[in-house]
């Protein structure tokens, strides 16, 4: 009877953890492009002394309740992360046990990479390195809230669809990796200090945009696989939707001078399309009938 409870929970739990996953994306975003990334100058405090935002520090008592609020989101998703393991670990679902655990560690490892981001004076690799470890921790809460119905089992997909599927969401995370490089030279570095990263940024705009509009490219050769699953079409169909959306929005905000607003939506665009990708493989590598629409 506890297993059966502790399964049925797995439902609102795991997408709870995926959504907070997405959140704390957007929220340290949002911390970013309100030149706050140095609202609380030192870690785990938020000022020497103080854990929490003090009156009249340097920073602006503004800035300082706006990355402080980011931080106390990872208490959230601890929680999340926490009753989920417990979860599983009732359910006796063995096979997400890994997920599970990689879950309550990573948010661990996000705390120790965001103190040496702020102990760095924001430097753009780390910040672009504690955004790509959140990018890993979607695609393994993607799959916990996928997988929950049941045991996963191979689909015995063919080889050129299974390939296809690989390539394409490795093609993905090379363009988000490359959407990176092109904000650590961008404009909106969290502080008005912070230096940028020393390349040109026409250039590796360009080479982000040609990455996208080759992704679309391969969305639509692999959407028109006669072998596809209906589920699989209809994630591809989902993807390329939200992708076009990311790519107008991209040349949008980018002709308009990156304005903070549509540069948090383009934020909020990379998560979704990251999750819509996790979840064409997913549905490509596993049967049908144990995956999650």
């Amino acid at each position: 009877m506890a297993s059966m409870r502790a399964a049925r929970a797995l439902k609102p739990l795991s997408l709870a953890l995926l959504v907070s996953q997405a959140a704390i994306v957007v929220t340290g975003g949002a911390v970013r492009l309100t030149g706050s990334g140095l609202g609380c100058p030192t870690w785990p405090e938020c000022t020497p002394g103080s854990y929490f935002p003090v009156e009249n520090q340097v920073e602006g008592t503004f800035h300082s309740w706006i990355e402080f609020g980011n931080r106390l989101l990872t208490f959230v998703l601890v929680i999340f992360a926490l009753a989920t393991l417990i979860a599983v670990l009732r359910s006796g679902r063995k096979d997400l046990r890994i997920l599970a655990a990689g879950q309550f560690l990573g948010i661990f490892g996000q705390g120790v990479l965001g103190g040496i981001t702020v102990l760095t004076d924001l430097n753009p690799l780390t910040v672009a390195s504690h955004f790509l470890l959140s990018i890993v921790l979607i695609a393994g809460a993607t799959s916990l809230h996928s997988r929950r119905k049941g045991p996963a089992a191979k689909t015995g997909a063919s080889g050129v669809i299974s390939n296809y599927s690989k390539i394409h969401v490795t093609w993905t995370a090379l363009v988000i990796v490359l959407g990176t490089i092109v904000t650590a030279a961008g404009p909106h570095a969290g502080d008005s200090d912070v230096p940028r990263l020393d390349v040109a940024m026409q250039d590796v705009a360009r080479t982000h945009s040609i990455s996208v509009i080759l992704l679309m490219l391969l969305t639509i050769a692999f959407y028109r696989r006669s072998e596809l699953t209906a589920l699989t079409k209809h994630r591809i169909g989902i993807f390329f939707l939200i992708s076009l959306s990311q790519g107008v929005l991209g040349y949008i905000q980018y002709f308009l001078g990156v304005p903070e607003l549509l540069v948090g939506l383009h934020i909020l665009g990379t998560t979704l399309v990251w999750i819509g990708a996790w979840r064409i493989w997913l549905s490509v590598q596993f049967r049908a009938k144990e995956m999650a629409l």
